[in-house]
């Protein structure tokens, strides 16, 4: 079982960049990118990872996970349908999947960052056009950003994510400017990645109005067909204004596309076989092991495929909700951590197919390692009295029961802490001078993750804490997710090759009592905040680098998630129909890759 938070709380993996690949910030540009020469230079015809003559046509029908009740990716309160925002919608600027961070020209064709990097300004294509064939224009990319940002039925990450965009200037019919509050180096970048929709469309409704109607968008699909929560059907735009754009050509082959949802993972997997539906991703490691075998995948009528990724892991694990007060004491965390035996789920649940997290940036130069040391320690040496002494001393370990650890050694030292927290075994459970009791609840969204929390279960319990495990479906469990309305749950940080604004959403004081944002611990430490903003506003790749993995290192050490696993490829399954790509992208998602640059044989 992988990330499967992801299929809840998904927000983009990539998000974003930082200097101007010409370095002249006067000039405009049609690409920027992360501090190096862009791949693909101005006239290039397509990206290397598609087919530039797919043919067009044909079917693909996907499986999901869970259920929706809206068309609306922007609202707080509602579940958005699967493919609302990589088929309806077009931003500014689009990514380049092979490269680090590099953005290319979309429904802006050049960017032009002023000198002081105080404002940046967007050259609108004027070939770009709405679905019902009304012109993109300056008025249409301002009202999207202000509408998201001021709007109160917007979810509230849009306000913290861009804080630092001050406002949007009109210049012209085709010409917008964003002024800037303060230096940020990727902010203009930000920017970029803005959905627009059609003001005109919404003349009189308001943002919450749209939940069954989709807003007016540029993308190159439209919604054909849908059963809430059951199924939904796009159609391909004929007339898609970007189709012959060198960023899209050899994208978005079929002519339908179907999402159709399962409870399950088990029955998504009997349908695959009776082949209801095409291509999935496989999160679940027993499944995959045991499970997709047979006739049609021994004769290939089913194709099984790993595919590698240089994907930033981020972090996956067992969430502490610090706004309980059992949680507060860190020695009841690291107590609770001990408790958990990788080793043994690895072997005995995951067929040994997972490699630890070891950090809140896994598989990546992010992580932190060894001790601090150059500009690293430059910046945590001012919180020294801020920050545990074993920081500076000693590089921070996982738990593990290789030896010559084992499990009973865990959880003698998992013993002493408790009672030096002041908890003590009354009745065969924990409990502190207060008479509170150690117990909590793991709330979780799939059956499949019952069977690994029952052994972390097992174990807690011969310290004398009592758990127990909810899974509830998909609409409650984001519900109380973003209310943080629970004690424990398991949840995937995603990281970007190059962190920054949103981590404000993520680990800030500032996001730690909004509803809706990501930071689920509800973390409030100045430490971690002023981390933050030295990562945000890092002038250059090695002082990111540099703050990253101080951030890394302070988080690891206040031992508020418990560490869960990531695997370095893409498990996939899907019927033997369709024409792919020779070259795979680095850094992609695989269903995304799947639907944006295959086709029907």
């Amino acid at each position: 079982m992988q990330t499967y938070a992801s299929f809840i709380r998904h927000f983009s993996v990539f998000i974003l960049l930082t200097l101007l690949i010409s370095q002249q910030f006067a000039d405009a540009s049609s690409s920027a990118a992360l501090g190096y020469p862009p791949k693909y230079r101005g006239d290039f015809s397509h990206f290397d990872y598609v087919n530039p003559n797919a043919p067009k046509g044909g079917e693909l029908i996907l499986s999901w996970f869970g259920n929706f009740d809206s068309f609306n990716p922007f609202l707080l309160k509602s579940i958005s349908a699967k493919g609302v925002g990589e088929l309806l919608l077009d931003t500014l600027m689009t990514k380049s999947l092979d490269e680090p961070f590099s953005m290319y020209g979309l429904l802006a064709k050049d960017i032009n960052l002023a000198k002081d990097k105080l404002s940046v300004t967007f050259q609108l294509n004027p070939k770009s056009r709405f679905s019902d064939g009304s012109k993109v224009t300056a008025e249409d990319v301002k009202f999207s950003f202000d509408t998201l940002k001021h709007d109160e039925q917007a979810h509230p990450r849009y306000r913290l994510y861009w804080t630092d965009i001050q406002n949007a200037e009109i210049i012209n019919k085709y010409t917008i400017k964003f002024k800037f509050a303060k230096v940020n180096p990727e902010l203009y970048l930000i920017v970029g990645e803005i959905p627009v929709f059609s003001k005109n469309a919404m003349q009189g409704k308001k943002l919450s109005d749209f939940v069954s109607e989709p807003l007016v968008t540029s993308g190159p699909y439209t919604v054909k067909t849908y059963k809430e929560g059951k199924f939904v059907t796009y159609q391909r735009n004929p007339n898609y204004w970007a189709k012959d754009l060198n960023t899209k050509k050899g994208m978005y082959n079929f002519d339908l596309i179907t999402f159709k949802y399962y409870k399950d993972s088990s029955i998504a997997l009997e349908a695959l076989k009776s082949s209801d539906f095409d291509f999935m991703t496989v999160y679940n490691s027993k499944e995959w092991a045991r499970e997709y075998v047979g006739p049609k995948f021994d004769e290939e009528e089913i194709i099984k495929k790993e595919l590698p990724h240089k994907n930033n892991a981020g972090m996956q694990g067992f969430v502490f909700n610090l706004r309980k007060p059992i949680f507060q004491d860190i020695r009841v965390r690291k107590a609770i951590n001990l408790a958990f035996d990788f080793e043994w789920a690895n072997q005995n649940l995951f067929y040994n197919q997972y490699e630890r997290c070891n950090s809140y940036f896994s598989n990546s130069e992010l992580a932190a390692t060894d001790l601090p040391q150059g500009e690293e320690l430059a910046l945590l040496t001012p919180f020294r009295e801020q920050l545990p002494k074993a920081l500076f001393t000693k590089a921070w370990q996982l738990v593990s029961t290789i030896k010559p650890n084992s499990l009973r050694k865990n959880l003698r030292q998992a013993k002493k802490l408790l009672t030096e927290a002041g908890w003590q075994l009354k009745n065969g459970v924990l409990r502190n001078e207060a008479g509170l009791e150690l117990s909590f609840e793991i709330l979780l969204t799939q059956k499949g993750f019952e069977r690994i929390v029952a052994p972390f279960a097992h174990n807690l319990e011969k310290l004398g804490i009592k758990i127990t495990y909810h899974t509830v479906d998909v609409a409650l469990y984001q519900q109380r997710t973003e209310s943080f309305e629970f004690d424990m749950t398991v949840n995937v940080f995603s990281q970007s090759q190059s962190p920054g604004n949103e981590l404000m959403h993520t680990w800030h004081s500032s996001a730690a009592d909004q509803k809706g944002t990501d930071n689920l611990f509800g973390l409030k430490n100045k430490v971690v905040d002023a981390l933050i903003e030295k990562v945000i506003y890092a002038p250059n790749r090695s002082k990111l680098v540099a703050a990253t993995r101080a951030l890394d290192r302070v988080m690891l050490y206040g031992e508020y998630i418990v560490p869960n696993w990531y695997i370095g490829v893409h498990r996939i399954a899907y019927w033997d129909k369709f024409g792919q790509p020779k070259q795979v992208p680095l850094y992609y998602s695989s269903t995304e890759w799947m639907l944006a640059t295959w086709w029907k044989k």
